[in-house]
C-alpha cells in the first residue's frame, strides 16, 4: 500500500466530504505539479470501488503520456484494478472495465461505447473549457443521457483559464468550488518540491510591439519577434554559462522555427539537443525525452508541447525563451522544474522573455481580480508592462517586487520611509484596501497533522481563499488545556461565533464548523519565515438557525 502524504489524504477526504455532505455540484482539487495527482486519483478510485464495487469511473485527460501515467500508478497502487485504457496512441480500446482511463480525442465522438460511467475524474482540469462547447462537453453530454446523475470530480495546478479565468467562478463555469489547494510554496516548505531559483538575463525578447488576441500574443507575430539569430547566441551564451552546474536544461521556445534553431545553435557548441515540436513522429519524440530523462541529451527546445503531462525530474535548468501573458502556462512552464531528484538541490530558472518580471515569483502568483464586462469572470492574462518582480543588484536573482531581503544572496533593499510606506504596502493582488483587508471568497477547515508523523498533535487548517491564493491558519484545540496555543484556539472559536463550550479536539471544531460565521474578509502579512500569516479577520453578521445571538 502507497504511504499517502499528508496532504494527499486531506485532499481525498476533502472530495468525498464534499459529496457525503449532500453537495450535488462538481467539487476541484488544486495540487501543484509534481505533488502526486495521479496517486490522489488512484487512490480515489480504489476507496470508491473497494466501497462500491459496482461504481463505474472514467479518468480523463488530453494526452496519450497522462493516460499511460495515470494507469500504471493505479496499478503500482492496486495490482489487480479492474481497469483499461482507451487511447488511440497507446493502441488500446477497452470499453467495459470498471475504471476505463481514456484521452478526450478518442472517445468524445463515441460517449455510448463507454456504456454506463458514474463518476468521471478530469486530470489537467483547466483544459476543460466553460460554456457548453468542445470535446469534453460532447462527451459529458453523452455520457449523462446513460447516466444523469454523473458525478465530475477535477484536478489541476492552475485552477483558472486566460479566456475565462478561475475555473469555479463566472456564469458557465462547470466545477462549483475547490474543495483543496496545495501549491508550489507549500509543496517546497514540507520539502515535497525543489526550490526554483530565477536570474534576470541580459539577453531579452522585446514584445513591446508584439500584436495579441484574446489576451495573448498572436504566435507568429511573437516568433518573428523571438526568432533573431544575435538574440539566440546571445541566450545561448548565457545558459552555457552554467553547463558546469546544471545537468538537464528545458528550453520553452516561441515557434516551431524558433525552437530548431536554439538547438541548432546549442549543437554548434557541442552540446548534444534535440527538438521536440507538434510536429515531431511518435517514436522519434519518445526516444528523444527517453534520452533527456537518462542525460544522454542535455537540452530538449521545445514549443508548447512540454508544458503538461511531462514527468523529467532531472530537469535542473528551465530557459524560457517564450514570451506568454497566460498565468497558467507561466505556472505550467516552471512546474517542470518542480520535481525532486537526487542530487538536485534546485532548478535555476532563466528568464529571456520578461515573465517572471510578468507574473512575478511563481510561488507567489496572484491573480489580477479585474472583472471582464460581461462574464464576471477574473482577468488571469499579465499586463505586457507588468512589474512583479525586481533583479537582486548583487546576484541577479528575480525576487518578489516587494522583497526586502534576497533570498539568495542576503542583499538587502533600502526600507522605505515612513511618508513613502502607503505607497509601499499596495499589494500586488487588487481587492486588498487601503487598510489592508482582503475579502475572502470562501473558508474551509480540515484537520493537519505534521509531515511525516501521525502521532504529532493535530491542529486545525483553516484555509481562506482569496482571489486564487489560499491563506493557511493553524488552530491548536488539541493541545493541553491552558497552554498558549490552546488559549488562542479558544479565542478563534469565541471572535467566530462558536457556541461554549470550546472544542476539546480537532475532530470535536471539525463536527462543529457550521456554528462558525462565514469571515468577509482577512488581514495577513509575510512572516520571518517566509509565510503569509493571518493577522487579523473580519466577520459577517450572522444569525444562527436557533435564533440566537452571534
Amino acid at each position: 500500500m502507497t504511504q499517502l502524504r499528508p496532504y494527499q489524504r486531506e485532499a481525498i477526504d476533502a472530495v468525498l466530504t464534499y459529496w457525503q455532505s449532500g453537495e450535488a455540484g462538481n467539487p476541484l482539487v488544486d495540487l501543484a505539479t509534481g505533488t502526486g495527482k495521479s496517486v490522489v486519483l488512484a487512490t480515489l478510485m480504489r476507496e470508491l470501488l473497494e466501497s462500491w464495487p459496482l461504481m463505474r469511473i472514467l479518468c480523463l485527460v488530453h494526452v496519450r503520456e497522462l493516460v499511460a501515467q495515470n494507469y500504471q500508478q493505479l496499478i503500482r497502487l492496486w495490482p489487480q484494478a479492474p481497469a483499461g485504457i482507451n487511447s488511440a496512441g497507446l493502441g488500446r480500446r477497452d470499453q467495459h472495465q470498471p475504471i476505463i482511463f481514456a484521452s478526450i480525442q478518442s472517445v468524445f465522438r463515441s460517449p455510448h461505447k463507454l456504456g454506463r460511467r458514474d463518476l468521471v475524474l478530469v486530470d489537467e482540469a483547466h483544459l476543460l473549457p466553460q460554456g457548453g462547447d468542445g470535446m469534453y462537453h460532447q462527451l459529458l453530454d453523452g455520457l449523462r443521457e446513460a447516466s444523469p446523475d454523473l458525478r465530475v470530480m477535477g484536478c489541476t495546478a492552475t485552477p483558472y483559464r486566460l479566456d475565462s479565468g478561475r475555473l469555479d467562478k463566472g456564469e458557465g463555469r462547470f466545477f462549483d468550488r475547490i474543495v483543496f489547494d496545495y501549491g508550489i510554496a507549500e509543496g517546497v516548505a514540507d520539502g515535497y518540491l525543489s526550490p526554483l531559483t530565477s536570474k534576470g538575463m541580459k539577453a531579452e525578447i522585446n514584445v513591446a510591439n508584439v500584436a495579441k488576441r484574446g489576451g495573448e500574443f498572436i504566435s507568429g507575430a511573437l516568433e518573428k519577434a523571438a526568432d533573431h539569430q544575435d538574440l539566440i547566441e546571445g541566450a545561448v551564451d548565457e545558459i552555457i554559462e552554467h553547463r558546469s552546474i546544471r545537468r538537464s536544461w528545458l528550453i520553452f521556445c516561441a515557434g516551431v522555427d524558433h525552437a530548431h534553431h536554439v538547438c541548432a545553435e546549442i549543437k554548434r557548441r557541442g552540446i548534444s539537443a534535440a527538438t521536440v515540436t507538434g510536429d515531431t513522429p511518435k517514436q522519434e519524440r519518445d526516444n528523444i525525452l527517453r534520452g533527456f530523462k537518462a542525460g544522454a541529451i542535455k537540452a530538449v527546445c521545445n514549443m508548447s508541447v512540454l508544458t503538461t503531462g511531462f514527468d523529467a525530474p532531472n530537469t535542473d535548468l528551465i530557459a524560457m525563451l517564450r514570451p506568454t501573458l497566460s498565468t497558467g502556462l507561466y505556472v505550467q512552464m516552471l512546474g517542470r522544474g518542480t520535481r525532486l531528484s537526487p542530487g538536485k538541490k534546485d532548478c535555476l530558472v532563466l528568464d529571456f522573455s520578461g515573465n517572471v518580471r510578468r507574473h512575478g515569483p511563481v510561488d507567489m502568483i496572484e491573480i489580477g481580480g479585474k472583472r471582464a464586462p460581461a462574464g464576471g469572470t477574473e482577468e488571469v492574462a499579465a499586463k505586457v508592462d507588468s512589474v512583479r518582480a525586481k533583479e537582486c543588484p548583487q546576484c541577479h536573482s528575480l525576487q518578489h517586487i516587494r522583497a526586502v531581503q534576497c533570498r539568495d544572496c542576503g542583499h538587502e533593499w533600502p526600507v522605505a520611509k515612513p511618508h513613502e510606506a502607503k505607497a509601499d504596502n499596495v499589494d500586488v493582488m487588487s481587492g486588498r484596501d487601503k487598510d489592508g483587508w482582503v475579502p475572502v471568497r470562501d473558508v474551509s477547515y480540515y484537520l493537519h497533522l505534521k509531515r511525516g508523523d501521525i502521532s504529532s498533535t493535530p491542529t486545525l487548517r483553516v484555509t481562506y481563499g482569496i482571489g486564487v491564493l489560499a491563506i493557511n491558519a493553524w488552530v491548536c484545540f488539541s493541545h493541553p488545556q491552558g497552554s498558549n496555543p490552546q488559549r488562542k484556539a479558544a479565542g478563534f472559536w469565541l471572535e467566530a461565533g462558536g457556541r461554549m463550550p470550546i472544542p476539546a479536539s480537532v475532530d470535536e471544531a471539525l463536527k462543529r464548523q457550521g456554528e462558525l460565521r462565514m469571515p468577509e474578509a482577512i488581514r495577513y502579512k509575510k512572516s520571518d519565515s517566509g509565510f503569509h500569516e493571518v493577522i487579523a479577520r473580519r466577520y459577517t453578521k450572522w444569525v444562527p438557525a436557533d435564533g440566537a445571538a452571534a
